[in-house]
């Protein structure tokens, strides 16, 4: 445990970025899932829907920095793929 006052500051403030990049990561993460299954279930419609869904969340991962520019851009094209192959 830290014995400086700024450094016991910091441990709090660490510990509550990790609670929202947590949060936010969990967010994306169950877009992706839901979507994966709208797609398993040949659902295409909804997949669609879907999809918009954890393009916004994966974005807005992104933004907070949660996750780097490239990796979500792989993530959206990943998902893109799966509804295109879905559709054909």
């Amino acid at each position: 445990m830290p014995n400086i006052k700024s450094a016991k500051k910091r441990v709090k403030i660490i510990e509550k970025k990790t609670l929202r990049n947590n949060m936010i990561k969990s967010e994306y993460k169950t877009a992706i899932k839901k979507f994966e299954e709208a797609v398993a279930n040949k659902n295409i419609d909804e997949a669609k829907v879907l999809l918009s869904e954890a393009t916004k969340k994966i974005d807005q991962a992104c933004t907070k920095g949660v996750i780097v520019k490239n990796t979500a851009a792989r993530k959206k094209s990943n998902l893109s793929k799966k509804l295109n192959a879905a559709m054909a």
